[in-house]
């Protein structure tokens, strides 16, 4: 295909424009240029297709000039200086060719000759130009497009991993205060603490922004669970239900993680969590309400945890996640949706 484009359509470029010329000039002559001096028909063709070759090679060393020089640029004005160095080297070719060449045959140089010239090859110069360029044109938009959407990506991913690494130093805190009260009174237990944390640290280290089954989530949040009634209150009273049939389906690790963190970190008044995980048809459905204690009017509802959710959960659900909080008399109410697939 190389070889054709280089040795072979020159050729027929100059055949072309020459035979579409000689077609006008017969049409307004009257002439037939198979009547002619076949010696006569002969140096115009062989004028015409040096013209070709000269032309198509003139195009392409343009073409790689600008390639070469203004590799990034695919602006209009790019565009418009092509346009116009294509249209300074047509003219001044054909002029140069095959304008003498019209002037020393038949009847001389006429005035529709002159047109003929320099209309007919200008077309076809912005043809070929057109189909020549819009390749590379689209191509180059579509690596631009590509690098821009690597870069936006990339971008998301520094931001997830951030938000990511937040939830590590209150997760740290709560831990480390339940090991150190524990110390003090049950140094076995403390240990099988630490082994319970260890294992929750690896899953928050290891799981990063790759999808995993729920049912490690569930188990993750479990163990969580049992982490913080280790240092929660007696009087707490603890609901929870995983619905027995979500083992299989893929969410992002740690999006429930916020919401049992900031029930187990405001509960008071009665001390009751209920926390319910289901699927309901196409979606997942986390609940989580805790009381809240009497004395103050009002419970603080954001802070990093939900902040940081919201935002996760912009990034890798967006218009497919709900999440509503609100207070409801003497709890906190809060509840997660996710559409999976």
């Amino acid at each position: 295909m190389k070889g054709y484009w280089k040795y072979i359509f020159p050729a027929v470029y100059g055949l072309l424009v020459y035979y579409t010329i000689r077609l006008l000039a017969d049409s307004s002559s009257g002439m037939r240029f198979w009547h002619r001096p076949l010696l006569l028909n002969t140096i115009e063709v062989i004028c015409s297709i040096t013209m070709g070759y000269c032309l198509v090679w003139t195009f392409n060393q343009l073409f790689r000039y600008f390639d070469e020089k203004r590799v990034a640029d695919f602006s209009y004005k790019r565009i418009a200086q092509e346009l116009f160095f294509v249209v300074v080297v047509n003219q001044l070719l054909q002029n140069a060719i095959v304008l003498p060449m019209a002037a020393l045959t038949d009847d001389g140089l006429q005035w529709y000759d002159v047109v003929d010239i320099n209309v007919i090859p200008l077309l076809y110069s912005l043809i070929y130009y057109g189909v020549r360029r819009s390749h590379i044109f689209l191509q180059a938009y579509v690596q631009n497009k590509l690098q821009l959407e690597k870069i936006a990506n990339d971008q998301l991913q520094t931001e997830l991993k951030f938000l990511r690494a937040q939830y590590h130093p209150h997760f740290l805190f709560n831990a480390l205060n339940t090991i150190y009260f524990q110390m003090d009174e049950d140094v076995t237990a403390a240990k099988k603490t630490v082994e319970s944390f260890s294992e929750l640290l690896r899953y928050q280290l290891y799981d990063q922004q790759q999808q995993v089954k729920i049912l490690q989530e569930i188990q993750y949040l479990q163990n969580f669970i049992d982490l913080q009634k280790i240092r929660s209150s007696k009087k707490l009273q603890l609901s929870v239900c995983f619905d027995e049939s979500l083992r299989e389906e893929q969410v992002y690790p740690l999006l429930f993680l916020p919401l049992v963190e900031n029930a187990f970190k405001y509960v008071g008044g009665n001390f009751h969590i209920r926390m319910q995980l289901i699927k309901q048809e196409e979606e997942i459905c986390f609940l989580v309400e805790n009381s809240i204690p009497d004395n103050i009017p009002l419970v603080r509802t954001g802070g990093i945890g939900l902040d940081n959710l919201k935002r996760r959960l912009e990034l890798l659900y967006p218009g497919m996640h709900t999440l509503t909080t609100q207070i409801k008399e003497d709890s906190f109410f809060a509840e997660l949706k996710l559409t999976i697939h």
